[in-house]
């Protein structure tokens, strides 16, 4: 199992299968095949160096010594994959040949003799040199061949034994220390045993050799066991300690050694600093002078107390600055927590970049939690910073449930059993933890499983159960009522293994992987002894744990134990593990009775059998024997800082086992208590950090142990959390402000820290220098001073001294200032003044700031009379300074604006006299410009009283803070014009009698803060606008959002109204009219709402006795006001007249009424819908609508659901005008409304119609005609009313005949006839609506005009050919069926100019007229074609062709003649099976034909019948083919009957279109004149007959002619097809119809 190898182990010789040569893989593959189990023997040599597996000799001879069988197991491959437990058994037969442990003997006893030979080379080289050289160099190739086999045969074995062999690295010989000269070579070498290899590795002052780094500066070698560091040409920089390292699977080992490069005397750089000084070992410094080299360490941005939260990463670190910065001495970086050094690891990462040491904890949990240290380590010493880190709990996965448990480690850790230990939780969730479950889960796997079923409050669990050679972790998770808390951190891995051989292998981690069972060689079995020792070492009431020793004579083979318990004061043992005996000397029993005694007792067993048991323990009580800690005492708070408290206590007494504290603080009278600390302290002292600042806590503390968590302590006095107090830091800056023959006058500046009180005074103190010796301090001032400059008298005269300051505060004297400058003490005689001094910055905001001094203490030969400032950013030069005021100032104090935001400035001032500028002033610490959060600004205010103040707050107040109120910086002790109030974090300057002479600048100071200070400027003009609010508030008026206002409500009431913007539940109000109060009564209603104060006043109608004026006087304590209303003459007319028209339409709204009143709208379909909204409609309402009066029918039924009437006016016109009316009643009463339509009215309605009109219009577009070019838009609707104009170039067209406008349906065109150029241009077509109207237009010219006019051209020549043409008018039918002898005219009209020429065409052949066909075209209009005598030669397609030079057209009928029928003396219609009529002779033939009417025709032969023809000469014969199974349907003419001629010779005269006998077209009906073709419509209309009326016609024939049974059912025939044809389809316009006209005239001539 590669993946289990350790990281440094994979670059090991032992573990890398490249080195071995073929031949050896070889051996050791047919090794492994050959014997399947090999248990390997060995004996250690006394220094370990090397392993031996040769047979030792005893006194008696060669005899085999056992060796102590291995525990782990290999692959095929030589990798470790798990551990061996072997099977112990009595006996074994072995195959024939030897054992393995034979085998193995014999190996091994080759190896010896041969190296044996090889370690008497020695002596054989004397001889050596007897011989010959051949011979030499033959034995010598030998010897090195001997040698190679030797040591291939000894890996060889090493690895079938090298289980046997490993062990820690050793160091045979260590390295030792070296002192060289400079440029010397210098060689540190150790050798160095231990298996597998160990790797090497070399280090410098910690930090790892790389030789590749610096070629040619180290050399490392190894050569088999021995291995060398190198060093070539020493320099200085190679002084340093030196580490070997030597590390492989079973352990690692170092070795330390040191290298020191010394100079030739006289060659010391003297540049170097003074040596450094151990300071690690000693309370003082002492230099190291070997090295020359003094380093100072400064740790600066230093991380401080932090808070993480477990899951989350946690990064904090520290810079370092280390002087001299020399790049080849990097310092050491250490980490410590709660003093323990911390090392990488998964949890824990550590990072130097040179400058900045960091930390990163990476998935907190409350382990993490505790006092963190950096430790950065020279060679002068080292320095440290510490600051402690908390860890709070997670969010719970369910809401109250506990935290997690943490520090979870296993303990006593065995065979098959291990002992977990953690701490408990601080946080329980609000209600008390239940107890804990442990969880174990297998190195490499995933998989948790729980360890106890039931929860157990212990903490301190057994867990047994393990697999022997298996490595677990294990976790804890607390549980109370509310659910389960996160999981612990889990514990380090920990193998379940027999403690001694976790000692013999050392503290590498143990393996996992797969069990491997082996078995062991037979040996004779014996019985082990009794176990000893046996007691129990932990007893609760959920366990008990039992420990003892193995037996002194356990034989060869590995024990097990059995366990018994027997209740004390019985003798009744009872076996706890009966099926599985334990293999660990420690057992945990569960399930005994709390409470009960037992007693216990071990049993040894192996192979052999179970050996005799052991002393039984004393009686032992079953519960739990470590009782829960005490709670601990007295809980005492003291100050800390402004954010943590210190918190001491004292010890739980009597506790046992103790694991530490637990601290809780809560907000005083908050009665929420939250953790201080996540991980338990064994001390009785505590910083409690992330506290609120001024705000009071109390505390309290509990102990923990193993046994549970102790009752708390009682709770600490309440304590604010501030900073506690210390004596001030040294002042600074001591500078001279003046000096004169015997005195000094000394400034300084305050001290940084104060230490949280007020600095009470100053002590200075001076001593005399003398030949640049200090002599000895002298008090200059016995009694403190509480300014910050000291005149210090009775000096010397031109003596030099130096001065030093105290400051002092409640808490004591601080330290002295560092020794000033040296100052002479002569008297100043310079003409211009001193130095300013005590400079201040106050109101620092992001762009201006107020700087403050004091006058300089010498003012020179005359007064100061001005100061200048400078300015300059605080890291610029010297040169930088520049001047803020071109003119001087004579205050004493400068508001200083136009900053930049964020920068950091420094500032000076020079005063002057008229002597000239003095000297500058030292400048102040540098000031960033920049607004601090929760800074304020003073208010001014005003209140009820008049009384103006000046009000402060400020939210980062201390206990210490005051407020300093100034007047132009001057503070005010006792200022006789205003009073000061504090409270609180309020302070407020109140004015007493405001006037100008309180003008100025006022500013609030506040001591103890950041510098919350801020001004107000008192002007002129501010103090006139405070005087006159503050006499609005000494004389208030009640304010008034509306005046008195009067409206009128429903039924015509009065409503008198105002609102004020405030008043008071005292507010009173008084009603007046005409200077008279009036009040509450029957006429008069009041109402007063003081909430939103709105004041009215109801009166039912006016009088005219209330014509006046109308006053509400109001009064809130001492605030008054009123508001009056005028209503007289007009106005209070206008308003009775208003009042009396709303009662009306209150009374009008009690029945049906109108809520909009008749009115119209038009739609854009231009209809004009007159519409109304009605209210108050009952289901017997009525609306009638009229027209001037009278009453216009409405067809629907009026629908009042929606509460609109509407009546619609289609296509209107001026016969609509009027006036309509709409009446609305009921029993309720009735409402009217009126629309007049008339004149303008009406004229307005039609301009809104022809607006829609015109806005429907769509664009002008331009078509081509063949008279020329027409323009021309569509409206959705066209009114005849509409004014319609049009244009050409913006001028109205004048219409000619060539020029016409007209409209056709809803087209509105312009006709421009035979256009030319003159008509191109722009044209507009306008439409009139009475307003603006719309104009359309369009562009006719250029392209569009080219073309039009090509297209009109075009068209015009078309039309003259269309109408020229020669063409066929009509009158020849499609079809025409004839009877034999017959004769046949037909005549159709023919057109064209030129008159065309015709010609007639038989079968697509030019006919020419004869006797048989004769031909004629008469008048150039008629042409007619007759066939004499028809017979059945004349069948087929006839065709009329006529031609001119416009065109040609062709017309085609076919003819079809048929043999003579019998004569029935009556015209017959008969019908063929496919619904064919057939017309017959109209006179009955005595001798029916032999050809019988065929009752299949060939559908090849459609059958065409012809009716009598009209004497009309225009009426043709028309003819349609008759498809099958098709009737010809009888249509009805528009003309009266032909009467059919009975006897008609011949040779009478026949008309046009019409044979010699009486015909009847099939498929088209000519009896009627027929003028024209007639439309679709007429032939609709005529064939509308119904069915049952032509079927009474005909069976009433039929009757009366009384037909046989064969001609009835003929007729019957023909009447079926007729129904049938009735459901086909409508013919076409060419299909004729039988009529029943026709049909009564045959039944007529029957008759006769």
């Amino acid at each position: 199992m590669s993946g289990s190898i350790p990281f440094y182990q994979k670059h090991h010789r032992h573990y890398d299968r490249g080195y071995r040569s073929r031949e050896t893989q070889s051996a050791i593959s047919q090794y492994q095949q050959s014997s399947s189990t090999y248990s390997s023997h060995s004996s250690k040599s006394s220094k370990g160096i090397r392993a031996a597996t040769y047979t030792a000799l005893g006194e008696g001879g060669l005899s085999p010594q056992r060796a102590k069988p291995t525990y782990l197991a290999m692959d095929k491959e030589n990798q470790i994959i798990g551990y061996v437990v072997p099977i112990f058994r009595g006996s074994h037969e072995f195959q024939s040949g030897l054992s393995d442990t034979e085998e193995a003997r014999a190996k091994e006893s080759a190896g010896y003799l041969a190296r044996r030979d090889l370690f008497a080379s020695g002596v054989e080289s004397e001889r050596i040199e007897h011989k010959s050289h051949r011979t030499v160099m033959r034995e010598s190739a030998e010897r090195i061949s001997l040698s190679k086999r030797i040591h291939e045969n000894e890996e060889y074995h090493k690895r079938l034994n090298e289980d046997s062999l490993m062990h820690t690295p050793e160091f045979v010989i260590k390295p030792r220390s070296h002192t060289v000269w400079e440029k010397q070579c210098v060689r540190l070498h150790c050798t160095i045993s231990g298996w597998p290899e160990p790797r090497v590795v070399w280090y410098k002052n910690n930090v790892s050799i790389d030789p590749m780094a610096k070629p040619g500066k180290y050399k490392v070698e190894s050569s088999y066991s021995v291995h060398s560091l190198e060093i070539d040409k020493c320099d200085f920089d190679d002084t340093a300690q030196y580490r070997v390292s030597a590390m492989n699977s079973k352990g690692e080992t170092s070795a330390f050694a040191s290298v020191v490069v010394k100079r030739f005397k006289g060659e010391v750089d003297e540049s170097l600093p003074s040596p450094r000084l151990q300071s690690r070992h000693f309370g003082f410094k002492v230099p190291c002078l070997e090295y020359g080299v003094k380093f100072e360490t400064h740790i600066v941005e230093k991380f401080g107390v932090s808070f993480g939260r477990e899951g989350e990463t946690l990064s904090f670190g520290c810079s370092v600055i280390i002087y001299p910065a020399l790049q080849r001495f990097q310092p050491e970086i250490e980490w410590y927590r709660d003093d323990k050094l911390l090392v990488p690891s998964k949890w824990v990462q550590m990072h130097w970049s040179g400058d900045r040491a960091t930390l990163t904890l990476s998935h907190l949990n409350k382990e993490d939690e505790g006092l963190y240290t950096l430790r950065v380590i020279t060679k002068s010493g080292f320095e440290t910073h510490s600051a402690y880190v908390f860890v709070r709990d997670a969010d719970a996965e369910v809401a109250g449930a506990p935290g997690a448990p943490l520090d979870v480690q296993s303990l006593d850790a065995n065979k098959d059993y291990v002992i977990v230990t953690w701490k408990q939780p601080a946080v329980d969730g609000g209600s008390p933890i239940l107890g804990y479950f442990v969880d174990r889960c297998e190195v490499g796997t995933t998989h948790w499983s729980q360890c106890n079923d039931t929860p157990v409050k212990f903490a301190r669990f057994p867990v047994t159960g393990l697999v022997e050679g298996r490595s677990y972790v294990f976790r804890v998770r607390a549980v109370n009522k509310a659910g389960m808390s996160h999981p612990s951190r889990v514990s380090e891995p920990v193998a379940a293994m027999d403690p001694a051989d976790r000692t013999r292998k050392g503290p590498s981690a143990p393996w996992t992987g797969q069990i491997i069972v082996t078995e062991e060689e037979p040996v004779e079995g014996v019985v082990p002894g009794r176990p000893r020792d046996l007691s129990v070492i932990e007893a609760t009431k959920n366990y008990v744990v039992l420990s003892w020793k193995p037996p002194g004579d356990k034989g060869h083979e590995g024990v097990m134990y059995y366990v018994e318990k027997c209740v004390s004061g019985t003798d009744s043992w009872q076996r706890v593990n009966t099926e599985i005996p334990v293999k660990s000397p420690r057992f945990a029993l569960f399930d005994l009775a709390e409470g009960k005694s037992y007693r216990f007792r071990v049993r040894c067993c192996n192979s052999a059998g179970v050996g005799e048991p052991s002393e039984p323990t004393e009686a032992t009580t079953v519960g739990d024997k470590l009782d829960i800690p005490s709670a601990p005492g007295r809980v005492v708070p003291t100050r800390n800082t402004d954010t943590s408290v210190v918190v001491s206590w004292e010890a739980s007494r009597g506790a046992k086992e103790l694991v530490g504290y637990y601290i809780e603080s809560s907000i005083a009278g908050s009665n929420s208590w939250e953790p201080c600390n996540n991980k338990p302290v064994k001390c009785t002292r505590f910083i409690c950090h992330g506290l609120t600042t001024d705000e009071s806590y109390v505390f309290r503390v509990r102990a923990i142990n193993a046994a549970g968590i102790s009752e708390f302590s009682q709770e600490s006095e309440a304590i604010k959390v501030k900073a506690a107090i210390a004596s001030p830091t040294p002042p600074y800056g001591i500078t001279v402000l003046e000096c004169v023959r015997d005195s000094m006058v000394l400034a300084w500046k305050q001290p940084t820290f104060i230490g949280g009180a007020d600095i009470t005074g100053y002590f200075v103190d001076y001593r005399e220098v003398i030949g640049g010796v200090p002599g000895k301090w002298h008090e200059a001032n016995i009694k403190a001073v509480s300014d910050r400059a000291y005149r210090v008298s009775e000096l010397k005269e031109n003596m030099l001294y130096q001065f030093q300051v105290r400051a002092a505060n409640m808490a004591g004297v601080g330290i002295p200032s560092l020794p000033s400058e040296t100052f002479k003490c002569e008297e100043w005689t310079i003409a211009v003044p001193g130095p300013p001094h005590d400079l201040q910055v106050q109101e620092v905001r992001k762009d201006s700031l107020v700087l403050l001094w004091k006058a300089p203490v010498y003012q020179g030969r005359d007064p100061v009379n001005g100061y200048y400032i400078d300015i300059k950013e605080a890291d610029a030069d010297f040169e930088m300074w520049r001047g803020v005021n071109e003119k001087a100032t004579d205050k004493t104090f400068m508001k200083i604006k136009d900053l930049k935001e964020g920068e950091s400035y420094v500032f000076r001032v020079r005063a002057q006299n008229k002597a000239g500028v003095g000297k500058a002033s030292d400048p102040t610490e540098p000031v960033d410009a920049v607004t601090k959060p929760g800074t304020a600004e003073i208010v001014v205010n005003v209140d009820d009283d008049g009384v103006i103040s000046l009000n402060f707050e400020c939210s980062n107040l201390t206990a210490d803070s005051k407020f300093v109120w100034s007047k132009n910086y001057m503070e005010m002790t006792e200022p006789e014009r205003m009073t000061l109030e504090t409270k609180g974090s309020k302070s407020k300057a109140i004015f007493k009698t405001p006037s100008e002479e309180d003008l100025g600048i006022y500013s609030c100071f506040v001591t103890h803060t950041d510098g919350a200070s801020a001004s107000y400027t008192l002007s002129e003009e501010t103090l006139k606008d405070l005087l006159k609010i503050s006499h609005e508030h000494k004389f208030p008026i009640i304010p008034l959002k509306t005046e008195l206002a009067v409206e009128l409500l429903e039924k015509g009431r009065v409503r008198f109204w105002l609102q004020a913007e405030k008043i008071s539940a005292n507010g009173k109000v008084e009603y007046v009219f005409n200077d008279n109060v009036i009040h509450q009564g029957e006429k008069y209603k009041m109402n007063f709402d003081k909430n939103t104060g709105v004041i009215e006043m109801f009166m039912e109608s006016l009088g005219k006795e209330d014509e006046g004026t109308f006053t509400f006087q109001l009064q809130d304590g001492k605030a008054t006001n009123q508001s009056s209303l005028v209503l007289i003459g007009d106005v209070f007319k206008q308003l009775q007249k208003e009042s009396e028209f709303q009662k009306k339409e209150w009374i009008r709204k009690q029945g049906p009424h109108f809520v909009e009143y008749l009115g119209y709208e038009v739609t854009p379909e231009c209809c004009v819908r007159l519409k109304c909204k009605v209210a108050n409609m009952k289901k017997d309402s009525v609306a009638l609508w009229y027209k001037d009066g009278r009453e216009i029918k409405v067809n629907e039924k009026l629908d009042f659901s929606e509460g609109v009437l509407t009546l619609e006016i289609t296509q209107i016109s001026k016969k609509d005008a009027g006036i309509y009316e709409v009446v609305l009643k009921d029993d309720r009463g009735k409402d009217t409304s009126t629309l007049n339509l008339t004149d303008q009215g009406f004229k307005d309605l039609m301009n809104q119609v022809f607006s829609v009109i015109a806005n429907s219009s769509t664009p002008l577009k331009i078509q081509s005609t063949e008279e020329g070019i027409r323009l021309y838009s569509f409206v959705s609707y066209y009114n005849d009313e509409l004014h319609v104009t049009w244009h050409h170039k913006d001028a109205a067209i004048a219409f000619t005949e060539r020029i016409k406008s007209g409209v056709v349906g809803e087209q509105l065109w312009l006709q421009i006839s035979e256009p030319t150029e003159k008509d191109k241009g722009k044209y507009a077509i306008e439409f009139f609506d009475g307003k603006g109207g719309l104009r359309r237009t369009v562009e006719l010219a250029g392209q569009a005009f080219d073309d039009a006019f090509a297209e009109f051209q075009r068209l015009k020549a078309a039309a003259i050919a269309e109408r020229n043409r020669a063409r066929v008018a009509g009158g020849l039918p499609d079809v025409v069926t004839i009877q034999e002898g017959k004769s046949l005219n037909l005549t159709c009209n023919i057109s064209g100019d030129p008159v065309p020429e015709v010609t007639w065409l038989k079968n697509e052949r030019e006919m020419v007229s004869n006797d048989h066909y004769i031909l004629k075209f008469e008048s150039g209009k008629f042409a007619s074609f007759t066939i004499t005598s028809v017979n059945t030669s004349d069948s087929g397609k006839y065709s009329i062709l006529v031609k001119n030079k416009y065109g040609t057209e062709s017309g085609d009928f076919t003819l079809n003649v048929i043999e003579s029928m019998v004569d029935f003396g009556v015209m017959s219609y008969l019908a063929d099976a496919d619904g064919n009529v057939i017309v017959g002779p109209t006179t009955p033939v005595p001798t029916p034909s032999t050809r019988s009417v065929p009752t299949t025709p060939s559908p090849a032969a459609p059958t065409l019948t012809s009716t009598p023809a009209n004497t009309n000469p225009q009426n043709k014969t028309r003819a349609t083919p008759t498809l099958k199974n098709q009737t010809p349907r009888i249509e009805r003419s528009s003309s009266p009957p032909a009467q059919i001629p009975i006897n008609q010779s011949p040779g009478s005269p026949t008309p046009q279109n019409q044979t010699s006998d009486t015909l009847i077209p099939s498929t088209l009906n000519t009896s009627a004149p027929q003028p024209s073709t007639p439309t679709s419509g007429e032939k609709s209309a005529s064939t509308s007959m119904d069915n049952e009326k032509i079927t009474a016609m005909l069976k009433d024939s039929v009757d009366n002619l009384g037909l046989s049974t064969s001609e009835t059912e003929l007729v019957d025939a023909m009447h079926l097809t007729e129904l049938e044809d009735t459901t086909s389809s409508e013919p076409d316009d060419s299909t004729p119809a039988l009529e029943t006209e026709n049909l009564e005239n045959v039944c007529e001539t029957k008759d006769d």
